[in-house]
């Protein structure tokens, strides 16, 4: 990884974080996306400890709001000739249902949304370094979830859970179908579940969710394990040319029966588009 650049989100806490640094250890310089200026400072002070003189740079969006992830793209694409990782890894569960400034319900804006535009804005600097590779942070709950096309938004019925697994079962497909776009290009895409790791994930849910999670995560994965995936997919010689692929523990892992339909991604970046290009 010496001399690459990787761009991330998420990478302030849990397994993003020790990601970023094991990264930085393998001398790739990081461009993080953070929502909060504390702990954004705090994993920059780390990445700068465990490399030194390279350069590592914070950017700051809430990326729930699609026209803050449309412009920190703009800037990292301003600023960056060529990025040889993204890492999508910025997600949340919320327990009750909120609506963004541009209409949509919060985890689809963040989980889903936030990946297609930062992937669209950053897609010619994965180019310009390719052979590049992206890689999508999902889930084994995208079994929970279910695509209803007449209800993205969730507005007819509202339950955290199966919410989010349709979030990640979204980042899966939303994968399959850029891999099959990017077929040719040097660039793969990939995604995976990390497993049920003891991160701050859910902590911010509100209410008995958040408590529940916490008790929850007394039994979980370590986030030093739950990083490893990511930084296998991002760096492994064994996966340079595998693109459209869903890992766990560094394998491939299994896909529920609507993660494996290339139909509804299709639909669904057809979907993603046209909410995008609303938005304007």
């Amino acid at each position: 990884m010496q001399g690459k650049v990787v761009v991330m989100s998420g990478a302030t806490s849990g397994i993003g974080e020790v990601a970023a640094v094991r990264l930085a250890a393998m001398g790739a310089r990081l461009v993080l996306i953070a929502r909060d200026r504390a702990r954004g400072e705090a994993t920059l002070a780390r990445l700068r400890a465990a490399a030194p003189d390279v350069g590592h740079v914070v950017r700051y969006a809430d990326l729930s709001a699609l026209r803050e992830a449309r412009r920190v793209a703009a800037e990292i694409a301003a600023a960056e000739p060529r990025i040889d990782v993204l890492v999508n890894n910025a997600g949340a569960i919320f327990a009750t249902r909120a609506v963004t400034a541009e209409g949509l319900e919060r985890t689809f804006a963040l989980n889903h949304i936030s990946y297609f535009v930062l992937t669209a804005g950053l897609l010619d600097r994965l180019v310009a370094a390719a052979p590049a590779r992206i890689v999508n942070t999902a889930s084994n709950a995208h079994r929970q979830g279910h695509l209803d096309f007449d209800d993205l938004q969730s507005a007819r019925g509202y339950r955290a859970f199966p919410v989010y697994g349709t979030s990640k079962l979204c980042n899966i497909l939303f994968t399959r179908e850029l891999a099959r776009r990017l077929a040719g290009r040097g660039i793969t895409a990939n995604s995976f579940t990390p497993g049920f790791v003891a991160t701050r994930f859910g902590d911010q849910a509100g209410g008995l969710y958040a408590a529940g999670v916490r008790l929850a995560k007394l039994f979980a994965a370590t986030p030093e394990k739950g990083a490893e995936t990511l930084v296998y997919l991002a760096t492994s010689p064994e996966v340079a040319t595998v693109s459209g692929q869903f890992f766990q523990n560094c394998r491939p892992g299994t896909l529920g029966a609507e993660a494996q339909d290339d139909a509804v991604a299709q639909r669904l970046w057809r979907e993603s588009e046209r909410i995008v290009a609303s938005s304007h």
